[in-house]
């Protein structure tokens, strides 16, 4: 579909041009300069939207292939990724994959806990342009939120106590790469900001500096949550999230590729009894059965646990699962677990961090006081919901 307009947002601007002008485009002109003015933040995420939608299509479209070629296509990147299956799930991820990665579009991974979407994000730089530079990864979740700003986009030598010298940020060291943002959920409003602005500007300035620093980085995002809902329930900016979702790639989980995990099991077993120096030459096939009937809640990460454990305990070259290995745990009744975890324990932490006020780190912070490792507190304190700012 083409218009005389370059974009959504140019439809809104047009009166504004046409000064005087009194016929305004596709019938607009039953509202009024202010009313349209209005509606132009809206109109620009709906552009936002198209431009995503666009893109997508475009670089999903199915090519003309011949089916062998998929085939050895997908057995590449058992070999050089890491990825390992068959299935029509996988499949069809890896495709989009290989269609996305010799883009420079953003790409946001999502999947749960231990499905690979590490591996995917190594995936799709390695088949990118810019597959010689820097893969710089950054798991959000692990950062201490006092500091993820300077680990993101550096510091200037006395930023803040302890900034004893320059430092360079992440997004800094992956100029001409690509950076890999994992659990993005987890970010604070407060960096969430600073992201949004380097996705549309591709610029930032370091922390206590005032030198604007232009970037050329490829973002790849994962997330284990349901980013829309985080959306919809406050926790995660709109407009971030448009920016982020220009190609949406979904790693479906293990019990969805069940047919997967004989070659699976294979691969681990192969690679950790070579580690181990034992010999695995078979899979007793009720162990292999067992497993396939299994849910997996922690996904590949999972599996490989197990078979570390029944390659360290086999004592032939036959690999046996032991049932017990496979237990789900058993769930915890919410009521209970929202008493024990929710408000007796936010109000605890709310009572050392008005005695710290609100400093977590160090050796006089609430981390100190209760315990627990700093990054462990900071996680309970998003958790919780709970403003540390208040207290200080």
């Amino acid at each position: 579909m083409s218009t005389a307009f370059a974009s959504v947002a140019d439809v809104i601007d047009a009166p504004f041009r046409r000064a005087g002008h009194s016929e305004f485009p596709f019938g607009a002109d039953a509202l009024s300069l202010q009313t349209l003015r209005d509606m132009r933040p809206g109109v620009e995420q709906v552009e936002v939207a198209f431009e995503n939608a666009t893109v997508y299509r475009e670089v999903s479209e199915p090519k003309p292939k011949l089916a062998q070629e998929k085939i050895h296509q997908i057995r590449d990147y058992t070999h050089s990724e890491q990825i390992v299956g068959n299935s029509p799930e996988l499949r069809r991820m890896l495709e989009l994959v290989d269609r996305v990665a010799p883009t420079d579009s953003t790409v946001l991974i999502a999947g749960e806990t231990g499905t690979g979407k590490e591996l995917v994000a190594h995936a799709i730089h390695r088949r990118s342009p810019r597959g010689d530079r820097a893969l710089v990864k950054v798991n959000c979740a692990a950062l201490p939120a006092e500091l993820i700003a300077s680990e993101l986009f550096g510091h200037e030598k006395g930023a803040f106590t302890g900034a004893l010298q320059q430092r360079i940020g992440r997004f800094e060291a992956a100029n001409g790469g690509t950076i890999f943002l994992d659990e993005i959920a987890e970010l604070s409003p407060e960096i969430q900001v600073l992201l949004l602005r380097v996705l549309q500007e591709k610029e930032f300035e370091r922390v206590g500096g005032n030198r604007t620093i232009k970037t050329d980085v490829r973002v790849i995002a994962a997330s284990n949550k349901d980013l829309q809902r985080e959306v919809n329930v406050g926790r995660f900016r709109m407009d971030l999230f448009y920016r982020l979702n220009v190609f949406p790639v979904h790693v479906p989980p293990l019990r969805e590729r069940v047919n997967d995990i004989p070659l699976l099991v294979d691969y681990f077993a192969a690679r950790l009894a070579a580690r181990t120096g034992k010999k695995i030459n078979q899979i007793e096939k009720r162990s292999l059965s067992a497993m396939q009937q299994y849910s997996w809640p922690g996904n590949i990460r999972e599996l490989q646990n197990v078979i570390e454990r029944c390659v360290i305990l086999a004592d032939s070259e036959v690999l046996r699962v032991d049932p017990g290995m496979m237990q789900e745990a058993a769930p915890v009744p919410i009521a209970a677990n929202v008493i024990a975890f929710g408000s007796e324990r936010r109000a605890h932490i709310e009572a050392v961090l008005r005695e710290t006020r609100g400093k977590v780190y160090g050796p006089h912070g609430a981390a100190s006081r209760l315990g627990l490792p700093a990054t462990t507190l900071d996680s309970q304190i998003r958790a919780l919901r709970i403003n540390k700012h208040q207290y200080k």
